[in-house]
């Protein structure tokens, strides 16, 4: 496995100078696979009569915000922050190999990792600046799913996976199984699949545990973090059950389809929190404290 994803990735480190972000080469390499769903998806809703949630300019603005993520992650990620995570990769306790017999597990501590992740995005305002923007979205289709924030590695993201470097795993190998993850869950931003057989709902992230987890009813909210599985959300006691219609969006909606105003208005709003007079600790807990934090 080693030798096959290296001299995939040779030829890649030798153009940008760095080391590869494989989930981002993994990612753009199923766009196409993300666009065609995504096609058949509105050609099955427009005939069930059911196209509300499919707004053109959302829709060109889900995949604007979907490829500004892809370029600057994949030249700012593997320039610089790839190199971060082989630092602490160097400093590992042992070496852990991926293959037939390890990929399962690590396939799990990767989706753990995801869930904590995803739960401090949403609880933690540094990392909700960069989250909140995938939530901005109103409607509910699959390139939702693209929606997404270029800003995330400067936020520092990657930090989650660090433990698992830390035990022994490449970051290569990290990336490419956190890109699987990441690739399931485009399939989760529909409507058009209500409820799935009841072993895979108590199992499996699903779509209907996904439209819960993007919703601004109050009982929705900051529920389902879960990636591929739901049972750390159960184990946790973050997960809801989809009952009443989903509101989509976030409680301080944004009316906008400029990508940089989408990228930038949390962060603007969080200084302009902090430069309000009070103590430097209570001005600087805007950084750490829950999103709906006021003091």
């Amino acid at each position: 496995m080693d030798a096959f994803m290296h001299s995939l990735a040779l030829p890649l480190e030798q153009w940008i100078g760095g080391p590869v972000d494989w989930k981002q080469i993994i990612l753009i390499g199923l766009s196409p696979i993300f666009l065609a769903t995504f096609v058949i998806e509105w050609l099955y809703m427009r005939r069930a009569g059911r196209t509300e949630q499919f707004n053109g300019k959302d829709i060109l603005t889900n995949l604007n915000l979907g490829g500004s993520y892809q370029v600057f992650e994949i030249v700012v990620h593997a320039l610089f922050f790839m190199t971060a995570m082989h630092w602490f990769y160097d400093h590992r306790v042992a070496n852990v190999e991926l293959n037939a017999w390890t990929i399962l597990p690590l396939f799990l501590l990767v989706e753990f990792c995801y869930y904590w992740f995803h739960r401090t995005s949403h609880r933690v305002r540094w990392f909700w600046c960069a989250h909140v923007v995938h939530h901005s979205g109103e409607h509910m289709n699959f390139t939702t799913a693209m929606r997404q924030s270029m800003l995330y590695p400067l936020t520092g993201y990657w930090l989650f996976f660090t433990p698992l470097m830390l035990i022994g795993i490449k970051p290569e190998y990290t990336m490419a199984l956190y890109a699987m993850n990441l690739g399931y869950q485009f399939f989760a931003h529909t409507e058009s699949i209500r409820k799935l057989p009841a072993w895979y709902e108590y199992v499996f992230v699903t779509p209907s545990h996904h439209r819960v987890h993007h919703g601004r009813n109050p009982q929705y909210i900051d529920k389902n973090y879960g990636g591929v599985l739901i049972l750390f959300d159960r184990l946790f006691g973050t997960f809801a059950e989809e009952k009443e219609t989903v509101e989509y969006g976030i409680v301080r909606q944004v009316k906008s389809h400029n990508i940089l105003t989408l990228n930038l208005h949390e962060f603007r709003d969080m200084v302009k929190d902090m430069a309000k007079p009070g103590p430097v600790w209570q001005r600087l807990k805007h950084l750490w404290a829950p999103p709906e934090w006021e003091r």
